[in-house]
């Protein structure tokens, strides 16, 4: 059985491509029954569309792959803290947990910005686990970040 940092080593791979894209370097793998169902990154530049976020796409892509908006008993690994666009779109699919690697303490609503989980606004609550991976994970995201400055 593999772990959440295997998973989670998975999710960066994508986040490399976002940054190969020139894209803000996140990624995401839904897993169910230690499957891979999908894996997406970043994509907000290169599609015009601000909802491409990496969470948003792998849920999409996932949706189509076992034909049902409900992706329950699955797990979404994402390089950074869901949004609370993310989190609305993780809460609509149903999938059951969310293990994040870089806290975001801009956007973060799973307990860093903002802890939506201690509102009772919806029937659904995915289990959270956050820093897996952690450090690899900020740090790509830093060093993208500290690139464009220069």
């Amino acid at each position: 059985m593999k772990n959440d940092s295997y998973w989670m080593s998975l999710a960066l791979q994508e986040a490399e491509k976002a940054k190969i894209d020139n894209e803000v370097p996140v990624g995401a793998v839904i897993v169910k029954s230690e499957k891979i169902l999908t894996s997406s990154y970043n994509k907000t530049i290169s599609s015009v569309d601000p909802t491409a976020h990496a969470e948003v796409l792998a849920i999409r892509n996932a949706s189509k792959v076992i034909k049902n908006h409900r992706i329950t008993d699955a797990t979404l690994y994402v390089t950074l803290e869901p949004c609370l666009m993310c989190y609305g779109a993780i809460i609509q699919s149903r999938i059951s947990r969310v293990v994040f690697g870089a806290y975001d303490k801009n956007t973060g609503v799973c307990g860093t910005c903002f802890d939506i989980e201690k509102f009772n606004c919806s029937n659904h609550k995915p289990a959270i686990t956050g820093g897996v991976l952690e450090t690899e994970c900020s740090k790509i995201l830093t060093d993208f970040f500290k690139a464009k400055r220069i």
